[in-house]
Order: structure tokens, then sequence, then C-alpha cells
């Protein structure tokens, strides 16, 4: 699945529009439901962003993967349409199923896997075929029990065609090109640069709401995840999308020009 950028970001080359997804954890109903909107709406030099949270706590985590790339193939016939004009970004669900998978090299691996099964990646396990409890137990049992339950994860996902590619297609964050607009999953430390910003991309939500100044130059911040799920919430030099998909609440999307007016809102309730 490539695109223009690097391994951290994604470069999104000159947009007439852009659509923004907020995350979706999980909720394959509501995705396929704004899919139908975002179809009969979609033109020439579109780009997608998907903002992060594929995977979680929505019920189906797998089916949300697969319904990403259904649309992709379907987004790739229009006219004009590049594998790099739709993006995708690494949301908390994603970091944390990517550092499950490297349990074994954690200093305190039962700690570890605690907390994340706190912050949601039980359903991503369970939707693999696993379980939480079999997770706790492979957890107490040491390193090589846990590098064999790692691989055993691993080959879970190889079986779903497509979910390797699409997990090494996440990116960090993108950018317009010319910088205008910054897509990011859940928050950015205003006072740092991109290229220090480590975890706040995904754990930093707090930052978010601080921002009183465009940041970095750029003429919006667009963020998918809102801890909160406030649904819309619009401030100068920033927008953030989550109504809380995944959670009962719906699932937004927003078109914006390529200096950052939004020209249209989608909803999936």
């Amino acid at each position: 699945m490539p695109d223009k950028g690097t391994e951290i970001y994604a470069v999104i080359e000159a947009p007439v529009r852009v659509w923004a997804v907020a995350a979706i954890n999980g909720d394959r109903r509501r995705l396929a439901a704004l899919h139908g909107q975002l179809a009969d709406r979609l033109g020439r030099g579109d780009r997608i962003v998907y903002l992060g949270n594929y995977l979680g706590v929505g019920g189906d985590p797998l089916g949300v993967i697969d319904e990403l790339l259904e649309f992709r193939r379907f987004a790739l016939t229009l006219p004009g349409a590049e594998p790099w004009d739709i993006a995708y970004l690494r949301g908390i669900q994603e970091e944390m199923w990517h550092k499950l998978l490297q349990l074994q090299f954690a200093a305190e691996p039962r700690e570890v896997l605690r907390w994340m099964l706190g912050h949601g990646v039980g359903a991503t396990l369970e939707a693999y075929g696993d379980s939480t409890e079999t997770a706790e137990m492979r957890a107490r049992e040491g390193v090589l029990s846990i590098t064999r339950w790692t691989n055993e994860l691993r080959n879970a996902m190889h079986r779903r065609p497509g979910h390797d590619e699409f997990m090494a297609s996440l990116r960090r964050y993108a950018v317009t090109q010319g910088e205008r607009l910054l897509f990011v999953h859940a928050g950015i430390d205003p006072a740092r640069p991109l290229s220090q910003q480590g975890d706040t991309f995904w754990w930093g939500d707090a930052y978010f709401d601080a921002i009183e100044v465009p940041y970095a130059g750029f003429a919006c911040v667009v963020r998918g995840f809102d801890r909160k799920h406030r649904g819309r919430v619009a401030r100068p030099g920033t927008l953030s999308l989550d109504a809380g998909a995944g959670r009962g609440g719906a699932l937004n999307a927003a078109c914006l020009s390529p200096d950052g007016e939004v020209l249209h809102w989608l909803q999936s309730a």
C-alpha cells in the first residue's frame, strides 16, 4: 500500500479537497454507512485521511480493516486516483497492538499487558481468535512463552488477507503538500516540532485543547480521537472530530479545503 512521504508521515499531494475520518473504534456498521455517503461525493482531486483507531472496542475491529480495504479498492477505480491519495494514521489501538506483538521485550510484561488490556486491546485480541485469559497466562510464563504467543498472534493476522500490509501502511501523521493542513490521531504538543512529538500523537490529547495560535504555520490541525468524545469542536487553528464511534456515538467526517475551511460534514449515526 504505497504512499507519498516516509515511513513516519504521509504527504497529501495537490488536494482539491481532503476528507478526514474520525476514530472508528471497531465500528464497521457506521464506517460502511459513512463510506456509502462518501462514495457519492468523491471527486477528482479529493484525498482521504483516516485518523486512526480502526481496532478496539466497537465489536468488529477486523471487519473495519476489511471495509477500509474494500473502499480503498473502490476509490482507486475513480478517474485520476493514485494509491497515495489515501492515508491511514496509526491510532492508540494500533500503537498498542504493535507494542503487544513485541511484549517479550518489555521489562515488565505483565504490567504492560495489564495496562493495555485496561485500554481496550482485549477486543482486538479476541477478534484475532485469542483471549485476555491466554494473554495473562503467557505473560506469567516468561519470555519464551510470550514469544511463542506473539508469533501466534502474527500468524493470525497473516491469515487475514491485506491486514499485514494495512498495518505496515500506518503513519504517525499526515501533512498536505505546502504544509497547510496537519492531521494527527489524538494530540500534539505545540511547544515541540513534529520530529520531537514521540508518543504525543497518541497520548497527548490534553495538549490539543491548549493550542491557541496556529501550530508551526499550519492553517489547521485536525485530529480524530478525543478522550471526551465531544464531537465536532472547531477552534482557531484546530478541528476535532470524535463523536464516540464504537462507544455508541456517531462517526464523523469533515471535508476540508486546502486552507482548512470546512466545506462539508458527513455523519453516520
